[in-house]
């Protein structure tokens, strides 16, 4: 069984330096090449996932070349992908599972091939990987609750999820059905996937307005300030909101009027967080446990404490798209002109 430390390493708040010790006699180089694998595009999430894994890279000073796979695909694909970094002779792998358990064949071929593997964002099965994720299950809970209690502890809830089968989506949807479990007068009157796409999340919730179904609040698994164009365009009721940290909804709460809301936060910079992890493991310093989790942080805009909150962290330079979470204190170390621009080494 996997030993898991939590820290609270959110941007806006004091970090912990997780426990790391030294494993012998380091075989340290003076630079690395690193993989990635990711199986998801068209997603601002990812995206600065993707860049931020690109921007301290280059702020290490420790990696010579990123060898990435980013594309929309399947466990089956995504299996090929690490395989093909296997063959690149890449000295680690950081890769955001598409499945907790379906890729764990070809996790077990880098760890054989002494290659080390961490996992971001969402978590692995396979014992020999790392992982560096956001507590999903408690990002869902802090969300649900919270709007739960908005309505009174009754009322119709529309549930908008990520991707079926992604370990984020089921830990998220045990976290939102435990919060669920203490309002037995919430009811949720429509329940469907987004695939964390933008356009297709939108489409749904209007789909729905068209239903005529009441309803009495939205949970977004960080599909938001498209739902919330969705009910201003409709004309449909501006219900509570809970959304993730994204600038754009995060710029919403702030100026929308009356739009209640609350912004859970998950920094798309864990993927910078994997690329310090994996270093650190191959300079000869193995951590004191094998999971590490980042704890959220709910944003509301019904408090004075909430609003002030909101305030210091919107950023209308950022995408809409891109959480404002743009670093996590002890674990990413490049600028904010670094992660905008995208760019890792060589190019």
């Amino acid at each position: 069984m996997k030993k898991t430390r939590y820290l609270a390493v959110l941007p806006l708040t004091a970090g912990a330096v997780m426990a790391f010790a030294a494993i012998g006699p380091a075989a340290a180089k003076d630079s690395y090449t690193i993989g990635v694998s990711n199986t998801v595009q068209g997603n601002g999430w990812r995206e600065e996932m993707i860049c931020a894994i690109k921007a301290q890279a280059i702020a290490s000073g420790k990696v010579s070349k990123l060898n990435i796979a980013h594309r929309n695909t399947d466990a089956a694909g995504q299996l090929e992908d690490i395989r093909n970094l296997i063959s690149a002779k890449v000295d680690a792998i950081v890769v955001n599972p598409v499945d907790p358990a379906g890729i764990n064949a070809a996790l077990q071929e880098a760890t054989k091939a002494g290659i080390v593997v961490v996992a971001v964002d969402q978590a692995v099965t396979e014992p020999s990987a790392y992982v560096i994720s956001n507590n999903q299950e408690e990002y869902a809970y802090l969300g649900a609750k919270w709007l739960f209690e908005q309505l009174g502890g009754k009322g119709n809830v529309v549930y908008m999820r990520g991707a079926a089968g992604a370990p984020a989506d089921s830990d998220r949807d045990k976290g939102f059905k435990r919060a669920l479990g203490e309002y037995p007068n919430i009811k949720v009157v429509h329940e469907v996937f987004t695939g964390w796409q933008q356009d297709q999340g939108k489409q749904q919730i209007l789909d729905f307005i068209a239903t005529g179904t009441p309803f009495n609040g939205i949970w977004t698994s960080g599909i938001d300030n498209v739902i919330v164009d969705a009910l201003t365009e409709s004309g449909a009721p501006l219900v509570p909101v809970v959304g993730a940290d994204n600038a754009g909804f995060v710029g919403q709460l702030n100026s929308v009027k009356g739009l209640t809301g609350a912004a859970v936060t998950n920094p798309g910079s864990i993927g910078g967080a994997g690329v310090t992890l994996a270093l650190k493991i191959l300079g000869g310093e193995k951590p004191g446990a094998q999971t590490t989790l980042v704890k959220p942080e709910l944003w509301e805009n019904i408090t004075a404490e909430g609003r002030a909150k909101l305030a210091k962290a919107a950023d209308p330079s950022l995408s809409p798209e891109w959480p404002v979470s743009i670093s996590i204190p002890d674990w990413t170390t490049y600028s904010k002109d670094q992660i905008i621009a995208c760019k890792g080494p060589g190019e």
